[in-house]
């Protein structure tokens, strides 16, 4: 059971000071808290360590007596918190966590007005305000998680948007790009991310400048209130501020026709199967891994032309365009789509050592696809040759899918996978399900076939069908 004492350190015997406890539970917890309460030390000599009044003692400080109780039932409040909601037992969340409690109406007025408290209701109401979808919703919660980390391990966690400048900015982008080197000196603030979302390399230009950019977001909503005067991105100058958001791009990367079709044709082992049928199927649609993962049999339908297809909002544009992608479903998918109906296990985790995306590199390292892809490093600062295998990710499904009905003569919009008025697409905008079905199975080489709304095949000439 733990125990709350009066730490004094003094060996005066006249005087004030201003009093410290400690609370011990075991041999592993020992913390502190500096209180507000100032003592005269021959008035705390009647007091034992736990701050009650001493055997035999019948005149005291009755008014030191109430603020010692108060402190101790805060530590005690706070301790019984941090334990049941599995907190970090920290000095810093130990202080928190008491400031709350005895002092609940200013700590809620600073916390609302901190930069991370700002940052944080920034996302809610772009959110409500349908400014973000759900995909960037989710980025803007990372974010914060990422920003609050750095804030305490800077010390700066009670910062005011207004004095974050552009020299902490460019620490902050140096942080997103190097967050792996703290994870272990500071693996307090990583113990309730999940193993395989802790960072374990260096991130890309192109992913820390995309949170750089959310960011910048952050900083000129504020400027536009006037909360803030100007925004530390407009001091960081033309050059500081080209490098921060720059984001580069090699030339995409996708399985050639004949890899793809070889791959379907390929036995794997029963380890592999899933994550093979799950990829050439998300190959064979071209949609976003979140807009795959939420397939389900409800978004299957037939049209009158006994073409089945897949109808779904895409998350990252519904807010926007509010119009459904329909794609039509080859054979191959088909039979994919009747043994599992979009029930995939593999799909339950997509990162980490045992996710989706880690299974399809092993997948295709497995199949041998392992063509060199050049690939920029930017540690070398030079081109390097990777096997494709070592590449593989549900984002090599997207491309691979738009290479090869572009390969047909068919661009995004029509294989439903862009919006309608790009100078690109327009020649396509009024090629209709059946066309696009057409188009698909000359681009994978598969046969077409119709279907009853069943997703029963129907055979040629039945019911004066050709």
């Amino acid at each position: 059971m733990h125990r709350i004492t009066i730490f004094k350190r003094t060996t005066k015997k006249d005087g004030v000071i201003k009093l410290r406890f400690r609370l011990r539970d075991g041999r592993s917890i020992d913390l502190y808290h500096k209180s507000d309460i100032i003592a005269d030390l021959k008035s705390l000599d009647k007091f034992t360590e736990e701050g009650k009044p001493k055997p035999k003692v019948s005149v005291y400080d009755k008014d030191l007596q109430a603020k010692i109780t108060e402190v101790v039932t805060a530590m005690n409040m706070a301790y019984r918190e941090m334990k049941d909601k599995g907190m970090s037992m920290t000095g810093y969340n130990f202080e928190s966590t008491i400031d709350k409690i005895l002092h609940p109406d200013k700590v809620a007025r600073a916390e609302a007005r901190t930069l991370l408290a700002r940052f944080e209701r920034f996302a809610k109401e772009g959110q409500r305000d349908g400014l973000f979808g759900v995909v960037c919703s989710r980025q803007y919660e990372v974010i914060r998680k990422e920003l609050r980390r750095f804030l305490i391990i800077n010390k700066i966690e009670d910062i005011l948007p207004a004095d974050f400048t552009a020299d902490i900015l460019m620490e902050l982008a140096m942080f997103f790009r190097d967050e792996y080197l703290y994870v272990d000196r500071w693996s307090t603030l990583y113990e309730d991310v999940k193993e395989r979302n802790k960072p374990k390399e260096r991130r890309s230009q192109n992913t820390v400048a995309s949170k750089m950019s959310k960011m910048q977001a952050f900083f000129n909503d504020l400027e536009d209130k006037e909360e803030i005067v100007k925004s530390p991105f407009r001091k960081l100058g033309k050059e500081r501020k080209r490098v921060v958001l720059k984001e580069q791009y090699d030339d995409p990367i996708f399985l050639y026709k004949e890899e793809l079709l070889n791959l379907i044709a390929s036995e794997v082992p029963p380890s592999l199967q899933e994550t093979k049928d799950a990829f050439v199927l998300q190959c064979a649609f071209g949609c976003r891994i979140g807009d795959f993962q939420s397939l389900t049999m409800d978004k299957v339908a037939v049209n009158a032309d006994g073409i089945p297809y897949i109808h779904y909002l895409p998350q990252k544009t519904k807010r926007e365009l509010r119009s459904e992608i329909e794609t039509p479903i080859m054979l191959y998918a088909l039979d994919i789509i009747k043994k599992y109906r979009f029930e995939f296990s593999v799909l339950n985790y997509v990162s980490g050592k045992t996710g989706y995306n880690a299974k399809i590199k092993d997948l295709l390292e497995y199949c041998k696809i392992d063509r060199q892809c050049k690939v920029y490093d930017e540690q070398l600062g030079d081109y390097t040759f990777i096997p494709l295998y070592k590449l593989g990710s549900s984002k090599l499904c997207r491309k691979t899918h738009v290479d090869m009905m572009n390969k047909v003569q068919v661009n995004q919009y029509a294989a439903g996978l862009h919006s309608e008025g790009s100078d690109a697409v327009n020649r396509y905008t009024h090629l209709e399900l059946r066309d696009r079905f057409v188009l698909m199975c000359a681009a994978f080489d598969q046969p077409q076939y119709k279907v009853d709304n069943d997703l029963e095949m129907i055979e040629e000439g039945q019911n004066g069908e050709v």
